[in-house]
């Protein structure tokens, strides 16, 4: 029995011998630092792009939506320029200007391409996105 705790000891000692002098190299030999480029925030790809593709404007039309396009891509620029902005933030934002930009142009068009660009955005799924379900509530 004496034997038994005897070798017991010993094999405990020894893992906790090497466990330590695995510690002791970990931190002698520094992680290897990797350096990270600076990218730009990336624009999330657009999902409504696909759900407008095809339509043919009017002239007032052409007018009206060339107009939101340069205000919300002014405003993307702005965001993208920000140093006070994550990455994670940056995007959140050029997003949310992606959803604006269509909510606006969705309201220049007539019923018939409402009503086409809807059922697009009802196959894609993306309808739920685009108008919530549940309003909120009143006070």
């Amino acid at each position: 029995m004496k034997k038994n705790l005897g070798k017991s000891f010993a094999v405990a000692a020894q893992c906790i011998i090497l466990s330590a002098a695995l510690g002791l190299t970990r931190a002698q030999s520094p992680a290897p630092q990797i350096a990270q480029p600076s990218v730009p925030p990336r624009t999330p790809a657009d999902p409504y792009a696909a759900s407008f593709a095809g339509l043919t404007y009017t002239p007032q039309q052409k007018v009206a939506i060339g107009k939101i396009r340069e205000d919300i891509e002014s405003r993307k620029a702005v965001v993208r320029k920000s140093d006070q902005l994550n990455d994670d933030q940056k995007n959140a934002m050029l997003s949310g200007y992606t959803r604006m930009e269509y909510s606006l142009i969705y309201k220049e068009l007539t019923f018939a391409q409402k009503k086409l660009v809807s059922g697009r955005l009802h196959a894609q799924g993306l309808a739920g996105q685009a108008a919530p379900n549940n309003p909120a509530p009143q006070r």
